[in-house]
């Protein structure tokens, strides 16, 4: 019998593992009694709890702490079962039964063992382990000829499936090119390789719900219509086969009898995934594709484990939706378009502190009364501190400091042992001392205020670094009906946009923060219902009748999940990307999120699935940085006077009102964009309210007005550049170069209601040179920034409304280079702002890129304070990324912020030494340089871990004699004791510091040397500080070393050896600028860890 996976699933989750095995899988009853084994003193009983032609499947006991054995132990633990039984399964776990670890050991002649773990949490759907199971199911039919061996090559089968990495990207490029050769029929090269995308993406889409046993409950639905295609004759699969399960089975919901028999039950989707492409439209009748494409690429496909999990285990790297973001992002060529897949942690990081806190803004508006006195919504953080701090910096804080640390808690000079590794009792992965006691301390200050009352405002929570989405959680759990209320309100009306998409790996974060929210507040709508009804008190009839028509809505759906989700995705998501093939992706995904709620249910109308939302107005494709975003761009246009050599002469000031003509063209235009947004509005009302199904005829209709009025708007934009004639071949490269996207009437209704709610993304990292030849933009006023990012936060800011949030991940240029100043003004105008930073070294946000980053959060808010806090140069091992987002520090840097630059501090005492700095007002650097002189200095200008500047230049031989001037400097100083006094100063720590924090982290400029304030030493301090400098060069050339690379030698450094001598400077240096001892003591020892740890220019990843 076929394997039936709802009732596996719930053998799984209730423990039944020998039903599971033996009522659903075909396995025999156990053979033998338990095995009872010892490994490192403990004992162990493996149960069998099935066997197959003798290959065993055992359930181990738990540790005698409850605990289930370790990795160590479990490979001790099989190591042993094999002198029981060569070939077994065995199954982990803990007493509690809440977890469990399944392991097969590949073992292959010639070949190491290799063990395989798969594991379940309870709770879970445990879907991945399932449809590897389906593998290991044993028909009755099989029964008189199956061997061990057999029953081996099935679960290697199930087992061990090859894992999604670099090796599936290669094997999915060339699987494309081969696909694209066996394609004819269509003319065009570059519309042939989109079409094998289109193709590829609504297979994958098969491929994952084929193996949810959606369609004719067979897990190999493909594979076996392809081979019966063959039985009926040569290469038909594709005409007669898939373009009817596409177009006929999928997209429609009526099917004609021979329909239901050639396709089997397959549910209807619609979509717009298995509507006609534009591509088909054109050269349907004329594609042709050979079965031998689709035998190649199903046994590329079937190399993997393709599943709809939710994936809640970090190592579960199998073919799942999460995980195509990646591969199509790098398959679409992002990186060459400046734009990098961006991981779960980021995405989620962004999108959590923009999304609550907008939503928090409205219900404080809508519910005001909620916010203010001793029962507001803040009360929570003051009951319970700990349950809004993150587990990683809680981490050891509940025991006391070690007697020899905890001393130099109150004394910096008794801090010897601060920078060793600290015990893993106290310790999160690779920290020190140092680190573990300043964890502490910000543990101890954010709770105090947290319990003291002292933080009621959201935007506290972002900076205090606070679990926002358990707070949300939480108010909306304990809220009244008219906090709830308001709360509805603002999930169901917020806006969310990413300008460039890509694959969508921010709206997918933006779906997983709203989802629970949106839970929430229907149970306790349905709690407050009850309890009135249960109550028996007399109310008015319309009380609680938004939360009734809510919950009815809800009730009369197959699925409550699948159906918050699609609201979700219809009413709250939005994006943009100027690739055609990524917005399909994105699209895709979206869709797999949604068949991942449900379970295929014959019994139900259309196996218990809605169609899919039809979201091509919600997810489309144009540049973002091309085209109308506002009514006054519009209408500045109408006004323009068009002829200039460039196209756009500007409307003079005194000349702001328009000519009756151009009124009237404007109002046209604005009657139009209104007419669109009515039948969106219908068409999105079709799919939420009113069954879920789209008339093709309604569609057709918007899709033919939106088009006019683009086409209408396209003409009137490329007066702009000059191009006057839209039937001519200049028009229709400018259009194609172009592409662009009306912002004002593509999203009427949002931008006509003031903009979007919360704006978040990752845009192209791309100087604009590299795109000018292709398309330009106009009207930017950071066009002199010379990159797309910086226009995307423009954009941005002209789409969001007056009470918004930002939050994007762009390069680390955006606080630092001086470029940058019109955006940064802009950004710091809008109110409070947040920056995070993040370094390349050892271990970088984006695997592969070498990109120093910034994110950044802004809160649109021009009535309220403006406020800017930084983080520090944020530097982390790999071991360190689970809990990088959680142990984020920010400081208030607004006494420093400012057009020029926004510093990297991230702390108090850091802050500190900035203002200290920046009071000293005489004698900069360049004071004492002169155009020539005997006194000169060397500096290398890629800091790494040290800055190094010397009074030597390295030694250095080659057959060409030619020394790199690239990387070094040279400056000429007026006399030698401040020769001396500035090559000490820019070896300091001190300068290292002040580097990071205030320069661009990447390169160290002639400017950044000149401007280091230098103040009026004493002759004794300009004496000690020389004096050190000399010994600190003979220290560098005692600790170097001759290199050879080919024929050329080169003197080397161990920087890190010298940092004694560097000490000494920062003491003196110290005492120059008026640090105290605790700021010296951060000087000293600021990024030891990494600086001391690794050598420079070491990578960890």
């Amino acid at each position: 019998m076929p394997f039936r996976i709802a009732e596996a699933r719930k053998y799984l989750q209730i423990f039944d593992l020998s039903k599971l095995f033996v009522e659903e899988m075909g396995w025999d009853r156990a053979s033998h009694a338990a095995i009872q084994i010892a490994v490192n003193g403990d004992k162990f009983s493996l149960t069998m709890i099935a066997q197959k032609r003798g290959f065993a499947a055992y359930l181990c006991s738990s540790m005698p702490d409850g605990k289930m054995p370790d990795a160590a132990l479990r490979y001790k633990i099989e190591t042993q079962v094999r002198k029981y039984s060569h070939e077994h399964l065995i199954i982990f776990t803990n007493q509690d039964k809440t977890i469990q670890k399944w392991q097969w050991v590949r073992r292959e002649k010639d070949k190491p063992l290799a063990r395989r773990e798969y594991e379940v949490s309870m709770g879970k759907k445990g879907e991945a382990l399932l449809q590897r199971l389906q593998d290991a199911v044993f028909e009755i039919d099989e029964e008189d000829d199956l061997t061990i061996a057999q029953v081996g090559q099935r679960m290697k089968k199930a087992f061990d499936m090859e894992k999604v990495t670099k090796r599936f990207y290669e094997r999915f490029k060339d699987e494309h090119e081969a696909f694209l050769k066996f394609i004819k029929g269509i003319p065009d090269k570059e519309m042939q390789r989109w079409y094998v995308s289109v193709t590829l993406n609504r297979l994958m889409f098969i491929y994952f719900i084929q193996k949810k046993q959606f369609l004719n409950n067979d897990p190999d639905y493909l594979r076996h219509h392809l081979e019966e295609s063959k039985q009926n004759g040569k290469d038909k699969f594709y005409t007669d086969f898939l373009c009817p399960l596409f177009f006929e089975g999928f997209a429609k919901k009526k099917r004609s009898a021979e329909m239901k028999k050639l396709l089997g039950n397959v549910p209807y989707l619609n979509g717009g995934i298995f509507e006609q492409h534009q591509i088909e439209e054109l050269h349907g009748e004329t594609i042709q594709i050979p079965d031998k494409a689709f035998d190649q690429l199903f046994d590329f496909f079937d190399d993997y484990r393709w599943h709809l999990d939710e994936r809640p285990n970090k190592d579960d790297k199998e073919i799942n939706p999460d995980v195509l973001g990646y591969i199509f992002e790098k398959y679409i060529n992002q990186k060459q378009m400046g734009a990098y897949y961006t991981k779960e942690d980021i995405t989620e990081y962004i999108s959590k502190n923009t999304i609550i806190p907008h939503l928090f803004d409205v219900a404080q508006k809508e519910c005001r009364i909620a916010f203010e006195g001793d029962g507001s919504v803040w009360r929570h953080l003051q009951a319970d501190p700990d349950r809004y701090i993150y587990a990683a910096v809680r981490y050891g804080a509940e025991k006391p400091l070690p007697t020899e640390t905890a001393i130099g808690e109150s004394d910096a000079k008794r801090r010897e042992g601060w920078n060793k590794p600290a015990s893993e009792e106290f310790a999160l992965p690779t920290e020190i001392w140092r680190e573990v006691v300043a964890r502490r301390h910000r543990y101890q200050e954010v709770k105090e205020k947290l319990a003291s009352g002292e933080v009621k405002s959201i935007n506290d929570l972002i900076t205090f670094n606070l679990d926002i989405r358990q707070f949300a959680q939480d108010v909306i759990e304990d809220s009244d009906a008219d906090l709830l209320a308001a709360f509805w309100k603002a999930l169901t009306q917020i806006k969310i946009l990413d300008p460039t998409v890509g694959s969508g790996a921010f709206l997918f974060a933006a779906l997983n923060v709203l989802e629970p929210l949106y839970e929430a507040c229907l149970e306790r709508m349905s709690a407050l219902v009850e309890e009135l009804d249960r109550s028996g008190e007399k109310h008015s009839p319309k009380k609680y009748e938004p939360f009734r028509k809510a919950l009815e809505q809800v009730r009369q759906r197959p699925d409550e999940d699948y159906f918050i989700f699609k609201s979700i995705i219809i009413n709250n998501l939005y994006g943009v990307d100027i690739m055609e093939e990524a917005v399909e992706i994105c699209k895709l995904r979206l869709f797999l999120k949604l068949a991942s709620q449900v379970e295929p249910d014959a019994s139900k109308e259309n196996l218990g699935i809605e169609p899919l939302p039809d979201i091509d107005f919600n997810i489309r494709a144009g540049n973002t940085l091309v085209g109308f975003a506002t009514r006054e761009d519009v209408k500045r246009s109408v006004t323009m006077g068009i002829g200039s050599a460039g196209g756009k002469e500007k409307v003079q000031a005194d000349k702001l009102f328009a000519m009756p003509e151009e009124d009237a063209q404007l109002k046209r235009i604005l009657e139009k964009a209104e007419d669109v947004d009515r039948l969106y509005k219908l068409f999105r009302q079709q799919q939420t309210e009113f069954g879920g199904e789209v008339r093709p005829e309604d569609k057709r209709e918007l899709q033919k007005r939106l088009s006019e009025l683009e086409k209408e708007l396209n003409i009137l934009l490329a007066k702009q550049y000059a191009i006057h004639n839209p039937k001519g071949e200049a028009y229709q490269k400018w259009l194609e170069a172009h592409t662009p996207f009306h912002w004002f009437v593509e999203f009427f209704g949002i931008m006509n209601g003031g903009g979007f709610d919360v704006i978040v993304g990752n845009p192209p990292y791309v100087e604009y040179r590299k795109v000018r030849s292709n398309y330009q933009v106009q009207d930017y006023k950071t066009e002199e920034s010379e990159n797309l990012y910086v226009y995307v936060i423009e954009r941005s800011l002209q789409l969001i409304s007056s009470d918004s949030r930002l939050g994007l991940i762009v390069p680390i240029s955006l606080v630092s280079v001086p470029d940058n100043y019109v955006v940064r003004r802009m950004l710091l105008n809008q109110g409070s702002s947040w920056f995070s930073n993040y370094a390349i070294r050892p271990a970088k946000l984006f695997e592969g890129v070498e990109q120093r980053l910034t994110i950044c959060l802004v809160n649109r808010d021009k009535g309220s304070k403006k406020t800017t806090y930084s983080t520090k140069y944020n530097q982390w091992f790999k071991d360190e990324r689970p809990a990088l987002f959680e142990k984020i520090t920010y400081s208030d840097t607004t006494f420093l912020a400012n057009e020029n630059l926004i510093p990297k501090s991230g702390s108090d005492v850091a802050n500190r030494v900035l203002e200290k700095l920046s009071n000293v007002k005489s004698d900069h650097v360049a004071l004492h340089l002169v155009n020539e002189s005997k006194h000169k200095l060397y500096f290398h200008r890629t800091p790494g871990y040290w800055i190094r500047m010397m009074n030597f230049l390295p030694y250095y031989k080659a057959p060409t004699g030619d020394r790199s001037i690239f990387h070094t400097r040279e400056l000429s100083v007026s006399d030698s004791a401040y020769n001396k006094f500035i090559g000490a100063v820019v070896n300091s720590t001190l300068y290292f510091f002040n580097f990071f924090a205030m320069g661009n982290c990447r390169n160290l400029t002639l400017e950044d040397v000149k401007t280091f304030p230098l103040g009026k030493p004493e002759k004794a301090t300009l004496k000690t500080v020389g004096d050190l400098f000399d010994e600190l060069m003979k220290d560098f050339n005692k600790n170097s070393f001759v290199n050879h690379r080919g024929p050329t030698e080169f003197q080397e450094f161990d920087w890190d050896l010298s940092k004694p001598v560097i000490d000494e400077i920062d003491r003196a240096l110290a005492h120059h600028y008026g640090l105290s001892d605790e700021e010296l003591d951060f000087i000293i020892n600021y990024d030891v860890k990494y600086r001391m740890g690794v050598s420079a220019g070491e990578e960890d990843e």
